[in-house]
């Protein structure tokens, strides 16, 4: 039923946790068909780069295994390289699931809105700087 990537990144999953005072935050849930399942993701930014990125998933084994991909994909790139990261992308890498459970890929999703937030929190900065 799930590949062999999918049962690693759930039993074993990645950046687990938290960031305290992060530069980024966000969350995304599941669709209709998979409303449970939710992941939180937190950013740090140096240098233009995503050099910490962490995840607290709720959900089912395929958005646990997607959010610990979707964080080892995005850590180490350029905020514009990260914003390229999607939920196909991550299908892509976890190999062969059922297809019904591609609603579960939530985490590019969250993933985007800690740039967004990132990039808010900069502005903001910015302007009253």
């Amino acid at each position: 039923m799930y590949s062999e990537m999918v049962i690693e990144h759930f039993l074993r999953p990645r950046h687990v946790g938290t960031i305290q005072n992060p530069d980024g935050y966000g969350e995304a849930g599941g669709g209709t068909r998979c409303p449970e399942d939710l992941a939180h993701v937190r950013i740090r930014v140096a240098g233009g780069r995503l050099v910490e990125v962490k995840h607290k998933t709720l959900g089912c084994p395929v958005a646990i295994a997607a959010s610990s991909l979707t964080c080892e994909m995005a850590l180490g790139r350029t905020l514009a390289e990260a914003r390229e990261i999607t939920a196909e992308m991550v299908i892509e890498g976890l190999r062969d699931m059922p297809e019904h459970k591609e609603d579960s890929v939530v985490a590019p999703a969250a993933l985007q809105r800690a740039i967004a937030d990132y990039r808010q929190r900069e502005k903001t900065r910015e302007r009253y700087a």
